[in-house]
């Protein structure tokens, strides 16, 4: 028995490990088959796909670069391979590479084992030394002089020659890019043997750094991805998208190129066309991004000749269409100069991957949990004034807002309104000094239904790398009054922008996006059908609630004139205490304010929708108010900007 268990154990050892090489490592091991058995050789490298503003604007596209590469040929020896990198020295203008020089020193010097004595020799023989040791050894005794005399040709072969024999075997090899007109034309007729002078494809940028940082960055196959990227048929100077849209969307804008036979008399045969890379259609218009940053920039400047906005250096906005998660227009600007000589560094990422308090944007979702548990229902009253739990200051609005409904509530931004409804959602009623016991279960509450808007929950925009906000982990009484007013959890721009389309669509929570479509040409590749991810779970009557008191909000609430242009819209505003520690001693010296709004319009059949953030735009001393017009100067200019283009 004991014999057939183990070879039954075998037999199924070796049945998985042929399935693991048939369905994982087929295409790889085939194509090292074919490199032994052929000489293969690609082509110039195709262009990747470009990537274009919904309205047909090239964003980022491509130029042609001349570039020298060489592929190591069967049977080729050490000294060939010597030869070609003096021969092409002699007609390329490289940069030396000074780590090379050593190690082409040990080629043509026997490898250096003189430099080794027969007592080290003896040591490595009996592993005392391993061959990473002895070439240090060999390294550190070169002769100083030897390097130093070496001419300006033999430094350049050393170069080439090292580059040529990088990585494996069989790929090509990168030896010069950019090369000029003449070295290009000079190489070409000189037929080397294994060097091919082709175009390379570089990315041009038509907007300068505008959204260079979202488009992300192009370049060498990472290390640790090698054995992912081989598997897919790319080779390993293959240049690839390492990050953001250039990376998600790498599987479309990658190019193929062509593959050549190499035949016996060292002619190409073509056995595969390549193509270019499809085209990324972006949901954004490049007119209005150019705007929004224009007039971040402006108002964060003008902020800055005002008092008590030392801490204020950066703003952030993001504009769309609520009903599909297209964006139009997403900028972060970050001042890393003196006003007087502004600089601003595009800091977009930080919309996705940073997160601030954003205060009372979140009474929508705040109310809606409210209307979801019955601790409050339409048309609910009660006169505006302050909660005194015990052991807790006194929390209270920002003024006394008289009787006030739900309606009014949300348009005049009550903090008494949400307290009371948090405390009924414990199953209490206030009283004055009362002792409020809170539980995990009445936070979860909470963010359950912040979750179900996009706040707190991965949005799911097309971008790697999303990072949602901080989830506080106390749980206390004064804290959950805080949660409901926007001043505990912290949220990033981008989860913002969904919760602001959620509210505008009635409740349906769909995936931001910067991709409208894929073309192959003029052909379609794919199309955004823009999914719904969920819907939150309240009754349509609360959710026209919400928009009405938005829409209130820009009639005679907290939100007046921050959207210009459009017939009825709707609006919330942000106010959120943050504390700095201002010189790293763990003690915090500095309160600050951080604004935010949200809006759409018009708010029966919303047509766009905007957020803005600025964090820790003046200093709270209770004198300086003028700041809070700077987010409403940022929607204004934006919002004006699209009605005058629409």
């Amino acid at each position: 028995m004991k014999k057939y268990f183990f070879l039954t154990i075998i037999f199924l050892t070796f049945s998985l490990r042929l399935i693991y090489l048939n369905n994982y490592k087929k295409e790889e091991y085939t194509k090292l088959l074919n490199q032994k058995i052929n000489n293969y050789v690609y082509g110039t490298s195709a262009p990747r796909g470009r990537i274009i503003d919904r309205n047909g604007k090239i964003l980022v596209d491509n130029k042609g670069i001349k570039t020298i590469y060489y592929t190591k040929l069967k049977g080729v020896t050490k000294e060939e391979e010597i030869d070609i990198a003096y021969k092409l020295a002699s007609m390329l203008n490289i940069k030396i590479n000074d780590k090379c020089l050593k190690e082409f020193w040990l080629i043509l010097n026997n490898n250096g084992d003189n430099l080794i004595t027969k007592e080290e020799w003896k040591l490595y023989d009996e592993r005392k030394l391993d061959s990473k040791e002895i070439k240090k050894l060999k390294l550190e005794r070169i002769p100083t002089e030897e390097i130093d005399n070496m001419s300006t040709l033999d430094k350049k072969s050393a170069t080439l020659y090292t580059l040529m024999n990088t990585g494996y075997s069989y790929e090509k090899k990168e030896l010069s890019k950019n090369v000029s007109d003449e070295e290009y034309s000079l190489i070409i007729d000189s037929n080397i043997k294994g060097i091919t002078s082709e175009l390379s494809f570089e990315r041009v940028y038509n907007y300068g750094d505008t959204l260079k940082d979202i488009f992300g960055k192009v370049g060498n196959i990472p290390e640790e991805k090698k054995d992912e990227y081989l598997k897919k048929g790319y080779e390993l100077n293959d240049i690839v998208g390492l990050s953001y849209l250039e990376l998600y969307y790498e599987d479309y804008l990658k190019g193929e190129k062509d593959l050549f036979k190499v035949n016996d008399d060292n002619t190409l045969t073509l056995i595969k066309n390549g193509h270019k890379g499809q085209d990324l259609i972006l949901s954004i218009d490049i007119d209005a991004q150019l705007k929004l940053e224009s007039v971040i920039k402006e108002n964060i400047v003008a902020a800055k000749k005002r008092k008590y906005t030392d801490y204020f250096t950066e703003a952030y906005s993001i504009v769309g269409i609520p009903k599909t998660g297209e964006i139009i227009a997403l900028s972060g600007q970050k001042l890393v100069s003196d006003y007087h000589n502004p600089l601003f560094q595009n800091v977009n990422t930080n919309l996705i991957n940073s997160s601030f308090t954003v205060g009372s944007v979140v009474k929508l979702a705040s109310i809606s949990t409210g209307y979801k548990y019955h601790a409050i229902e339409i048309g609910d009253t009660m006169v505006d004034s302050c909660i005194k739990l015990y052991q807790v200051p006194l929390k209270c609005s920002y003024k006394s807002l008289g009787k006030i409904d739900d309606l009014n509530a949300i348009a005049k931004s009550s903090n008494y309104y949400q307290f009371k409804i948090a405390i009924n959602l414990t199953g209490n009623k206030y009283k004055y000094n009362m002792k409020l016991k809170v539980e995990k279960e009445d936070f979860d509450k909470y963010r359950d239904m912040f979750k179900s808007y996009g706040l707190g929950n991965l949005t799911k925009i097309d971008l790697p790398n999303e990072k949602i906000g901080i989830i506080g982990n106390n749980y206390a009484s004064d804290l959950l009054l805080n949660l409901s007013i926007g001043q505990y959890d912290t949220y990033t721009p981008i989860e913002l922008f969904q919760y602001v389309n959620t509210v505008a669509s009635m409740g349906e929570r769909r995936a931001p996006q910067l991709m409208k479509e894929i073309k192959n040409g003029d052909n379609i590749v794919l199309n955004n059908e823009y999914s719904l991810l969920n819907k939150v779970d309240l009754d349509q009557k609360y959710l026209e609630r919400l928009k009405l008191g938005m829409n209130l909000a820009t009639i005679n609430g907290t939100a007046r004139n921050y959207i210009l242009g459009f017939k009825n819209p709707a609006g919330k505003t942000g106010t959120s205490e943050v504390f700095i520690d201002t010189n790293n001693d763990n003690i915090v010296d500095v309160k600050t304010n951080s604004l935010s709004f949200i809006g759409f319009a018009p708010f029966d059949d919303p047509k766009y929708s905007i957020i803005v953030i600025t964090p820790n735009i003046y200093v709270d001393n209770g004198t300086d108010f003028t700041k809070v017009y700077y987010p409403r100067y940022i929607s204004q200019g934006i919002t004006k900007f699209l009605f005058e283009n629409t």
